[in-house]
């Protein structure tokens, strides 16, 4: 007989940093039911958060012993360092782990440290080393080797992937239902998410779908292609992109597709970063201009780039570039937002695939603190913030038999807008109909517009 057990409460937190990541992760973690203390400097910013989150507040330097021990460090379960400061951020998880038995994830950007990723966190006792601007541009790459995709996450260890794309006029998905994609087109994809009118909906088999339908697809990469040639979309990588701005997400993207034969452009206005980037990126042409110039952007072949991605650090920039790259070319436009203040209007502009690297790395640990408090016998490997973190898939790896094992999946009675979307079963991947089951070693992914789960029981009703 399978053995029931009783959750674990929520953890004591502590954040460092009360930037656009440590805000994004206030929110995400204190809805989840945890006890956040969030540490900053700046008295201004801990006094807005606490004001709209249920959390406290503790105003000084993370790196501090004294501040660490005023915020609770003692008594942590875990501490995440996310201020802008690398070193800073090692120095605050170094502190907590000489004084305390709790665990520590630091955020790095820098390259050099980003290489001794490895080193650091086995030598400094870390739980996790993150680079949100390493892990955007691995986002970013995936999307310009499927070019008409907006957005595509891998997950089940690279087995499967979800992939989201908009459907077009007259495309052969308008007015079809669910249930005939499978009869007439593939039973080897599942449509898990659709975002229409800004509204968003785990479907069933008698939805109907429809043009200007945002839909997310799981399948195996290879079933991806298949399936995007069926209804007409090429399904070509890029072959050269074009980059402005030279900063660290221009770095870590370039390096990755030049290893892959993409050809790469970068157009920077710092002469000495030119200069740095010609030595790091050999085989990039590397362009010493200003970006926003639209003559430049002409001279330097725009109208026949295959991708365009601004990268300027600056919202509004890579917007305007955006919009106008669209305007004078074809190529596939990926955009980096670092603000989400303004996501509405953001996504009414088209920009193309829009990401926010901040969501990436706080998806990285919102997926390790849920491992933390999940009941024995389900690991969640991996947490996706879907449709702006209106849905979610999780990748749960089921460790124990539970209420979820042994049984068909159309007799498990599964919380409304849930779906199990991929089951990997024995090194094998299935995208599951209502006779398949779950058991004991599989990875299981899960769409859901509930949050917080936390444990594979959590589907059920």
């Amino acid at each position: 007989m399978p053995v029931f057990k009783t959750r674990p409460a929520g953890l004591k937190i502590i954040i460092v940093g009360a930037g656009k990541v440590g805000t994004t992760l206030v929110e995400q973690l204190s809805r989840e039911g945890h006890d956040i203390t969030i540490v900053d400097k700046d008295a201004a910013k801990i006094n807005d958060i606490t004001s709209t989150y249920d959390v406290m507040g503790c105003v000084g330097n993370g790196a501090s012993y004294m501040t660490q021990v005023e915020a609770g460090v003692k008594d942590a379960n875990l501490i995440i360092a996310v201020t802008e400061s690398d070193e800073l951020n090692l120095l605050c998880c170094t502190i907590a782990k000489q004084f305390s038995d709790c665990s520590a994830i630091s955020r790095l950007r820098n390259p050099d440290y980003s290489r001794e990723s490895k080193y650091l966190r086995d030598k400094l006792g870390l739980s996790m080393i993150i680079n949100p601007d390493l892990e955007a541009a691995k986002v970013m790459a995936r999307v310009l080797y499927l070019p008409m995709a907006q957005e595509i996450r891998s997950f089940a260890h690279g087995q499967a992937e979800i992939v989201k794309i908009k459907i077009p006029e007259g495309n052969i998905l308008d007015k079809m239902t669910i249930a005939d994609l499978g009869a007439k087109i593939t039973n080897n994809i599942l449509i898990c998410g659709v975002e229409r009118d800004g509204n968003v909906e785990i479907p069933k088999g008698s939805y109907e779908l429809a043009a200007g339908d945002v839909i997310s697809v799981v399948a195996t990469r290879k079933e991806h292609i298949n399936f995007l040639k069926s209804i007409g979309f090429a399904t070509n990588q890029v072959k050269n992109v074009m980059i402005v701005g030279g900063g660290r997400s221009a770095y870590y993207l370039s390096n990755i597709l030049l290893k892959t034969g993409v050809g790469v452009k970068i157009i920077e206005q710092d002469l000495n970063r030119c200069e740095s980037l010609n030595e790091l990126l050999p085989k990039a042409v590397i362009i010493n201009g200003d970006g926003t110039n639209t003559e430049l952007l002409l001279d330097e072949g725009i109208e026949n780039a295959d991708a365009f991605i601004p990268l300027t650090g600056i919202d509004e920039q890579n917007s305007m570039l955006a919009l106008y790259a669209k305007k004078v070319s074809s190529a596939k436009l990926i955009t980096k937002i670092n603000r989400t203040g303004f996501i509405d209007i953001i996504n009414s502009l088209d920009l193309g695939s829009v990401f926010y690297p901040m969501y990436i790395t706080s998806d990285m640990i919102l997926a390790y603190v849920r491992a933390r408090t999940a009941a024995p016998g389900s690991n969640i490997e991996t947490v996706y913030h879907l449709f702006d973190s209106r849905a979610e898939s999780i990748t749960f790896k089921v460790t124990d038999d539970s209420k979820v094992t042994g049984k068909p999946l159309k007799d498990l009675r599964l919380k409304n807008n849930t779906l199990i979307s991929f089951i990997s079963h024995e090194g094998e991947g299935i995208i599951p109909t209502g006779s398949d089951m779950i058991s004991k070693g599989d990875t299981v992914m899960v769409v859901t517009s509930h949050s917080g789960f936390d444990d594979i029981g959590d589907i059920l009703e």
